[in-house]
């Protein structure tokens, strides 16, 4: 996905950037956002549902016999849909949208973004499945930020995914969020590096 070299020149990206501001970077890099296991349940389901009606009027078959004929179209659809491929083709894009989003909240809050002194900290999140990037600031640069200095972050990021230049846009990423930072939080004295700047890599 990422490799070591590459782990290295972003996590150097955020130490370089860090140093002109008070703020926090976190990367998260998740090669899926969600395993969607609920998602074959559902079409099984959905199927056997539509599978006793041309049973009934086209057959003579016992209802007992239409009832076993659904419980295994459910199982038999659920463990064919459950190849993961096949599995994540049939999840709505919408819905990867949403898993992605609430993915990223959970990782803004599980690596202590929301600890930093001035409430400052900054998550860049990529969900590489579902092709979705997102940046949360927490409060003290959020409020701070219009919303769509980050989108335009978001956008440069994703089209530069999408032409095969992962590395080098999420570094202009982390420059840019480096930069808005650095203006609305300046260094301080008694400044302290509050989180790594390794970069987080979710299988």
């Amino acid at each position: 996905m990422i490799s070591a070299e590459e782990q290295a020149r972003l996590a150097q990206a955020i130490g370089d950037v860090e140093d002109e501001t008070s703020g926090e970077i976190v990367l998260v890099v998740a090669q899926q956002a969600d395993r969607y296991r609920a998602v074959p349940v559902l079409w099984g389901l959905l199927a056997s549902l539509a599978t006793p009606w041309p049973l009934i009027w086209l057959t003579d078959i016992s209802a007992a016999r239409i009832f076993l004929i659904q419980l295994a179209t459910a199982l038999a659809l659920s463990l064919v849909l459950s190849w993961p491929r096949l599995r994540f083709a049939l999840v709505p894009r919408s819905l990867k949208r949403a898993q992605a989003h609430e993915a990223a909240a959970r990782e803004f809050l599980r690596r202590g973004l929301t600890r930093t002194r001035e409430k400052t900290g900054v998550l860049i999140y990529l969900a590489l499945a579902e092709r979705h990037a997102e940046i949360l600031a927490d409060t003290g640069i959020a409020d701070r930020v219009d919303p769509e200095v980050w989108a335009g972050i978001v956008a440069d990021l994703t089209a530069a995914i999408g032409s095969g230049r992962m590395t080098e846009g999420l570094i202009e990423a982390i420059r840019r969020t480096g930069a808005i930072l650095a203006e609305h939080a300046p260094p301080r004295l008694d400044d302290v590096d509050e989180l790594p700047n390794k970069i987080i890599v979710l299988d």
